[in-house]
This record gives structure tokens, sequence and C-alpha cells, in this order.
């Protein structure tokens, strides 16, 4: 940790170093007895999303506003398409709507279905759309759930553009069956939803998808990991040489699945995430150390909220329940405060997986995750001395409950900068809506694929050597 200043000119870093000579007029912050950090890229939210026939509270505007006021510059969200429907044109709907947005943003898209068709559309995606990542997913049977011979399709695709392929790793059939068992034994609340979905169908669904991507020689990104067995599966395909990177949720950090067991319907209905949070307590400090030892990459988010009257529509029923909970305000102030301040991470490591590994990940490295000249003046001055208590009383994303209600967090953004322009000061937000910029990711990702590219090397070289096995055995 050094003490250095930052010039700032036309939205980029210009200078870094000691007594910098400035103009008058230059607005000056003094962040001394603060960290500088660079924003947040959170590469999972969820802003206008339709699920069981409600829309997510937050829309593009006041769900970014709340990124900005939890120190979060960047968000890549998901334009998923229902089955059947063109992925270019869900794709245009959501930029459409995100022209309000009040950060940076990209888009996964999602792939639901497949067919000649869909390899176009993601060709097209990929060329001329700036796309660099496609979401599958093995779980939601009849409306996203794809077949292991379509997941194999959709990742030799994404290996032939240079994409990143993204999954939701859940056994899908099991849960399918699961939750048809567990409504008829009476167990219709929000528990069904735990119950419905254990540890092991996470972490079959993540070896499964690892096994496919190794095999097409597809990079894998491994959404919301949950689970203790999850984790530890994929840290184990890391080792084995699988080119895979793992993300887990603030939520999972920051509380755990005794709340679906709670005597109110509305708190246990708004802890609903899938996969689920887990009971067992030890799961955040496993996760943690997880992130400290590489095993995992990412904390995301996975914001997707609604409110409690549209949680509602599954009071009877809890596969009904829309599945989502809050995330993106509190995700670096919770990770901060469970990771940092009891001890279990440097402030470096923090960086990394808030930062600037999904950065480098998905392309967006070095323009945004660090602080370097040259680098997009997203900065955020991190106070450490000024805790405060996290309320849906007080916050600013628009759903009326917070997963984490009552928690002191002892870090918090006190000022936050979008290329340059102040966006939060001291707590007061100065954001406007379509202040953000749409950000083309753009594919072959160097991060990512570097490693692909060694893999290949050594399966040529074996080949040529006339070796028979296989690299991944």
């Amino acid at each position: 940790m050094c003490k250095k200043d930052i010039y700032i000119e036309n939205g980029v870093i210009a200078k870094i170093g000691d007594d910098i000579p400035i103009a008058k007029n230059t607005l000056v912050v003094d962040a001394e007895y603060n960290y500088i950090l660079p924003g947040g890229v959170d590469p999972n939210t969820h802003m206008e999303m339709e699920m069981m026939g409600e829309v997510t509270a937050d829309d593009f505007f006041t769900g970014t506003r709340a990124a900005l006021a939890g120190g979060t510059t960047t968000i890549i969200d998901f334009a998923i398409p229902a089955k059947g429907e063109s992925l270019i044109s869900t794709y245009e709907r959501y930029r459409k709507m995100a022209a309000k947005a009040c950060c940076d943003y990209g888009f996964h898209v999602g792939v639901t279905w497949w067919s000649d068709k869909v390899a176009g559309e993601m060709d097209e995606l990929c060329k001329r759309r700036g796309v660099n990542s496609f979401k599958t997913f093995m779980a939601f049977k009849d409306i996203w759930q794809l077949s292991d011979a379509e997941l194999t399709s959709v990742f030799k695709q994404c290996r032939k553009l240079g994409a990143i392929a993204l999954i939701h790793a859940e056994d899908g059939d099991f849960i399918h069956d699961n939750q048809r068992k567990i409504l008829a034994l009476g167990f219709k609340g929000p528990e069904g939803h735990l119950l419905s979905r254990p540890e092991d169908a996470e972490a079959e669904a993540i070896g499964r998808a690892c096994h496919i991507a190794c095999q097409t020689m597809c990079p894998l990104y491994v959404d919301h990991v949950m689970s203790k067995t999850a984790a530890s599966v994929l840290a184990v395909k890391r080792k084995e040489g699988c080119v895979v990177f793992g993300e887990t949720l603030v939520s999972a950090l920051g509380t755990d699945g005794s709340h679906y067991f709670n005597p109110s319907w509305l708190h246990a209905a708004a802890h609903v995430v899938s996969p689920p949070l887990r009971p067992d307590p030890s799961t955040s400090d496993h996760l943690i150390q997880m992130l400290n030892k590489d095993g995992l990459q990412v904390v995301g988010s996975d914001h997707c909220v609604f409110s409690g009257q549209q949680k509602m529509v599954g009071m009877d029923d809890f596969t009904k329940i829309p599945t989502g909970t809050n995330g993106v305000e509190d995700r670096l102030t919770v990770t901060w405060e469970k990771a940092v301040h009891q001890g279990r991470m440097d402030p470096m490591r923090f960086v990394e997986v808030t930062s600037t590994n999904p950065a480098k990940i998905f392309n967006l490295y070095p323009k945004k995750g660090c602080i370097q000249v040259g680098s997009d003046a997203d900065l955020v001055i991190w106070d450490t001395q000024d805790p405060r208590t996290i309320s849906a009383q007080t916050h600013v994303q628009a759903v009326d409950f917070n997963i984490f209600e009552g928690m002191e967090v002892h870090g918090i953004p006190k000022y936050v900068f979008l290329r340059g322009n102040l966006v939060v000061d001291n707590g007061l937000m100065k954001a406007q809506s379509g202040m953000g910029r749409f950000l083309e990711m753009k594919t072959f990702p160097k991060h990512v694929y570097k490693d692909i590219r060694q893999k290949e090397d050594v399966i040529n070289i074996r080949h040529n050597l006339n070796i028979e096995k296989c690299f991944y055995c």
C-alpha cells in the first residue's frame, strides 16, 4: 500500500505520482486515511428481468444507481430469450432498456434452445454486437434447461467464436422430480426450495459441465457456486487442467439458508435464490477460503430482486416463487466485512475478486478493474473509519427487503467516480439516467484463452509423439 496522487483527465487516469501539479478550478478530493479502489465489476446482475410472470423490482436506472451507491461502476447483465426466441432480438430489447443505466454495462446472452439459427446469431453477436459470453442452464426444466448434447453444441460454438460459456449448474431433471415429491409431502413453503435442491445436485452438475467444457476445449464460467461441495468440485477440476472459473455470491458470504425456515413466509421467501443458500454455517468460511486459494475467482451479486408482493405468487407452491435476492448495492461492503474486516482476506485479493478478475475474464481489463495510467477513471474512495448499518429503509435499490438487514459494515464507498464523474459524493447520489455506456466485450480474452491455447499445444505435442492418453484423463 502506498500514498500517491491520481490525476484524471477526459475520463481516464492521466497521471499517478507524488505532488502532481494541477490547474486552477480542478476538483480535489482528499482520500487520506482511506483506500482508493478500482470501481467494482459485477458480472452477474438481472435488471428488468421477467420470471414467473413478474418483472424485477429494479430496472436499469434504479439498479445501476444502487450499484454505484455500493461502489460498483460496471455491471454485466443477462439478455435471456425464451425457448424459440431470437437471441438478437432479445439482445436488442435489453440494449434499449439499458439506455437509462447510470453505470457502465455489458451483456451476456442466454442460449435456451439450439439450432443452426442460434449458432448463426451467436456468430453475429460476437463479431458485430460486442458480446463474448453466452449463458446456458442445466436447470429450470422446460423453461431454459438444455440437454447435454445441446450444451456440447453451444460450447463448441463458443470455442469456435472465442467466447466464454457461462453455466447455471444444477441437475435440473433431479430437481424437477424432487420438487414433485416434496410438494406431495406437504412442503409448500420456501423451505421446500432448499429441500428440493441439495448440494449434490449442484456439485454433480458442475462436474458434468466441466467434463463437457474440457472435451470441447471451451472456457467455462460457473455462476453462483453456493455450497462447500460444489466449490470443492470446481477447485479440483481447475487443478486437473480444466479452464474453468468459479463465481460465488455475496449472499453466500453474508447470510445462510437457515432463513428458509423463518416463521415469516415473506422473510423466508425473500431469501429464495437458485442454487439456494445453504444452512451449513461453515459455508461462508469455506467459500472465502476457496477465493483465497484461487479455487474460486469472483464474487458476484446475482442481483435479481422481487418485492414481497411479487414473491407471494408462490405462497402455496414454492416452485412458483420468483427466485432472486439483492446484492448489487451491498456486494463490496458485505464482502469486505465478512472477508477483510474479519481478517480472512487481504485488501489486494478483495480487489481481485470484486473487480480485477471479472474484468480480465470478460476482456474489460485494463480499461476496467485496475488503477493505472490509461484506465477508465472508475475509482472508489473506501472509508473504513465510519461504519454503517445496512437497512431496507436506507438502501438505494428499489425493493422492500434486504437480506443483510441489520448488518454493521466497516468498509463503505465514500466517494465514487465513473469515468472521472463524481457520482457518489460522501453518500449523496449524483448519478444521472443515461450516464452509463455500453461496453463492447471482445472475443478471445487473453486471460482466458492463453490457457486454452496452452492445453491445445500440449495435446498437439502428445498427438505428434503418438501419446494416446487423453490430456484430461
